[in-house]
């Protein structure tokens, strides 16, 4: 993967906590801030199509643990 530089302005105590993160895990300041300039970008991103999230039929009520057990079944036995 290639890699684009650029600068950022960081709060100085943002940035101690992230030598301390690095040390304490052994890897460089870069990747933290790389790690989270990802997240960031994860966190914010629109997706092309809409998240097919499987349905449920029900009264509105909370489940119960046998209810929620056969429902897992069921989907697990449709695959």
């Amino acid at each position: 993967m290639s890699m684009k530089r650029t600068n950022v302005y960081a709060d100085p105590d943002d940035l101690a906590l992230i030598k301390e993160a690095a040390q304490r895990r052994g890897v460089s300041e870069a990747e933290i801030i790389r790690e989270g300039i990802h997240l960031a970008a994860m966190a914010n991103r629109v997706w092309d199509e809409p998240l097919d999230w499987p349905m449920f039929d029900g009264s509105g009520e909370v489940a119960t643990t046998p209810e929620v057990t056969a429902t897992v079944a069921e989907g697990a036995a449709e695959t």
